[in-house]
């Protein structure tokens, strides 16, 4: 299948790079130019042959959903904006999908394979693209992205919202709900032991049946995690 062929509209410099660097991670897609605003590619979009537009709402000149109005023939579109009342507008105008920024990749992966869904008429419980043998993740935070490598990682707190992520020599608090970051970690390394945390099994240097130690730090076992947590320790770290 050929990649399809992206461009970005998006005024802030940052959010843009982001969303280039989640484009190149989906084998996919293939970004062909960004814009700082909907004018500029208004002669990409007439000349060349454009798959989807990941498009910001709150564009210099012209906004995004008066920008989606002029087009006869849209390509397909994925919203990505900072403003959460234009949602129910954006899927009044057929738009895939609606990013809310900060954008994690879990969520922007989420968005391009229902692109890949719709286009190929397949289901939504059709199987879809992860990343894989990957080593790492990047997260938001601080105005950057950062990269964590999965061995680095001793484990993860929930704080509803945002978590944090200890490693071994930092935490890193970002924007990220606990389930979330979990779709994104290897299963065979990572453990949820509570509705509140995530655990490297490699990093584990004691426990109890009721709590798990490591570097000095107890955390607890959660009550309805307690029976597949105690028979993964039973089996694996024995």
């Amino acid at each position: 299948m050929e990649p399809y062929k992206c461009i970005i509209i998006e005024d802030e410099p940052l959010a843009a790079e982001i969303l280039q660097d989640y484009i190149t991670d989906v084998p996919f897609l293939k970004l062909k130019k960004t814009y700082a605003d909907a004018i500029s590619a208004l002669d990409d979009l007439s000349n060349n042959d454009i798959d989807v537009i990941f498009l910001d709402i709150n564009l210099p000149k012209l906004k995004g959903l008066d920008f989606i109005q002029t087009l006869k023939n849209p390509p397909h579109i994925i919203i990505t904006t900072a403003y959460h009342e234009y949602a129910l507008q954006g899927y009044e105008l057929n738009v895939v999908d609606y990013l809310l920024k900060p954008i994690e990749f879990s969520r922007f992966l989420k968005a391009a394979n229902k692109l890949k869904q719709l286009s190929s008429g397949k289901p939504e419980t059709s199987a879809v693209f992860t990343p894989a043998g990957k080593e790492y993740i990047f997260v938001n935070t601080s105005k950057k992205q950062v990269k964590i490598y999965f061995r680095e990682i001793l484990y993860i707190e929930s704080l509803k919202e945002y978590v944090r992520i200890f490693t071994i020599d930092k935490v890193i608090t970002t924007r990220f709900q606990l389930g979330q970051i979990e779709e994104q970690l290897p299963k065979n390394n990572f453990l949820r032991i509570h509705r509140s945390y995530i655990v490297s099994t490699e990093k584990i240097n004691a426990y109890t049946s009721t709590e798990i130690e490591i570097q000095n730090k107890q955390l607890p076992i959660g009550r309805t995690y307690k029976e597949q947590v105690n028979g993964f320790l039973q089996h694996n770290l024995r």
